[in-house]
């Protein structure tokens, strides 16, 4: 309606301009007759004729001007009005669309809703059915129970009370029975306790070794000549660093403490080793990868001799003889290993002095004693290279190398896992709870701490194609470096996953654990 107004308005606009511009062109005409009132009449009637061509000559063009604007704006409105009415229809359609889509959504709703319900009518119609079975079988089942028991007090000749009441005696004597069975348990345990805390007592008294105690950590400092030796175990872009440590398996702190660096590393033999090698590459001067694996190798090697070295002197300073060259030298692997914190190379001395003088004091056999004292911790050597308690696997060595059985039963029962038969493997056991148990001994936190890395490399390299697994961070990063001719890039990157996995599923651990499995390729060509 706005649009067919608009066009009328135009319309009357149309024939009221001409009429007003004649109006305008006659009333100038008659008023310039008035002002040439001196002039002649014919000059006056020409220029009011010429006024009046001119007005209706304006007059015309206004007005085509006007039907122009006019049928423009026509048009236009016509157009817009033409959009206007196909966007609503497509809406109107859009809408439509909807509401039948609603319908349809509505009609499969209400169909299942009224499936719902039969449904729920046949289960109460079924829940009704089975209490009423279950009301029948409950009546059943007393209608059942009234006749057994009528049958029992004919058998028994007995009635339910009197039944009720030999039944309540015949418990109330079973319980005076256990109760007297546990105060005796009670008695009897404590009697043992009360003698095993007095032979304690006596053999703390009778005790003549003293010695310091150390608890083992889990870094070592080497002091640098300058902070510029620093720079040069980094290496390009920390390669070197990198060497060192994928080659020892510890890791490598250099902070901003002036002149020193710290190896980081659960395994003091892998610090040491780690030791050696930094010593030597700063004495030498070149450090680069190739001359690190060879340092670390040559370090390996003095390692080994400076271990079967420290069996050797341990057995001297001990006067035992006569041991088997693989069990000195598995003596000396104990300076490289820790129990609860405490060394257990130390701890092996120790119980070996406090065997041979407890043994002295009882009168019992003091060489065997010795024997089985320094020898009782064998096993823990190698317990995480062999599968097996260290008590066993320690046996399995003595008897290996023909240790005697007295020997060989002080390591085996020196845990309590055979009984005792002799006073020498119970002077063991003894020497071996004092040496632990003295305050500072031992840190069961470490071992914890140690176990946790020792179960996170061997989850590790239980993977096929792995080389060698180190444990660093303090247990918050493994490193596992795998074959690279049996292990693709794709199959590391799975490998990794699943390692990781694993520890989540078998391992208890504060925080996180960074997994990283390394491969990589060298390409080696011998010059002739």
């Amino acid at each position: 309606m706005q649009i067919f107004n608009m066009l009328s308005a135009s319309t009357a606009l149309l024939i009221i301009l001409p009429i007003v511009a004649v109006i305008v062109g006659l009333a100038g005409g008659y008023f310039a007759a008035l002002m040439l009132n001196g002039k002649s009449a014919d000059k006056s009637k020409q220029s009011a004729a010429k006024i009046i061509e001119k007005a209706l000559a304006d007059a015309s063009t206004v007005k085509k001007e006007a039907l122009l604007e006019v049928k423009e704006e026509t048009h236009k409105q016509r157009t817009e009005l033409e959009t206007e009415i196909r966007e609503r229809r497509e809406e109107i359609k859009k809408q439509e669309s909807r509401i039948q889509s609603r319908e349809e959504q509505l009609t499969k709703r209400e169909e299942i809703l009224s499936n719902k319900e039969l449904a729920i009518e046949s289960s109460r119609a079924d829940i009704e059915n089975t209490k009423k079975q279950v009301q029948r079988n409950l009546e059943d089942a007393k209608t059942k129970n009234s006749e057994a028991i009528e049958k029992l007090e004919k058998i028994t000749g007995l009635t339910k009370a009197q039944a009720k009441k030999e039944l309540v005696d015949c418990m109330v004597d079973d319980a005076k029975t256990e109760a007297a069975d546990h105060v005796r348990k009670i008695m009897t345990d404590a009697e043992e306790d009360a003698t095993k805390r007095a032979r304690n007592v006596i053999v703390n008294a009778v005790q003549k070794l003293s010695t310091d105690v150390i608890s083992e950590v889990t870094t070592s400092t080497i002091p640098l000549p300058t902070d510029e030796v620093k720079g040069r175990l980094i290496g390009r872009e920390g390669r070197n660093i990198r060497a060192i440590e994928a080659a020892t398996g510890v890791d490598l702190i250099i902070d901003d403490t002036p002149e020193a660096i710290t190896i980081s590393n659960f395994d003091p033999y892998r610090r040491e080793i780690a030791k050696l090698s930094i010593e030597k590459l700063i004495q030498d001067g070149r450090i680069h990868p190739g001359r690190i694996e060879e340092i670390v190798e040559r370090s390996k090697r003095e390692l080994d001799n400076e271990i079967k070295k420290a069996g050797e002197d341990l057995a001297y300073d001990l006067k035992i003889h006569g041991l088997a060259p693989e069990i000195i030298k598995t003596l000396g692997r104990l300076k490289y290993r820790t129990s609860y914190g405490q060394n257990v190379y130390n701890h092996t001395r120790e119980v070996a002095l406090l065997s041979g003088m407890l043994a002295i004091e009882l009168g019992a056999n003091e060489a065997v004693a010795k024997r089985g004292g320094l020898l009782h911790d064998l096993g823990k050597a190698t317990d995480h290279e062999t599968d097996g308690t260290h008590t066993q696997i320690g046996v399995d060595l003595a008897k290996k190398h023909r240790e005697t059985p007295e020997v060989i039963h002080c390591i085996e029962a020196h845990h309590g896992d055979v009984p005792f038969n002799s006073i020498e493997a119970i002077i063991v056991q003894v020497a071996d709870a004092l040496s632990s148990a003295r305050p500072g001994a031992r840190r069961e936190n470490l071992e914890n701490y140690v176990k946790r890395l020792r179960d996170l490399e061997e989850i590790a390299n239980a993977k096929p194609g792995v080389e060698k697994t180190f444990a660093i961070s303090a247990g918050r990063e493994i490193r596992v470096i795998v074959k690279p001719e049996q292990i693709t890039d794709e199959q590391a990157l799975f490998m990794a996953k699943e390692i990781a996995k694993e520890i989540e599923e078998k391992l208890s651990y504060p925080g996180q654990i960074k997994v990283n499995v390394i491969r990589e390729s060298r390409a080696v060509h011998i010059a002739k």
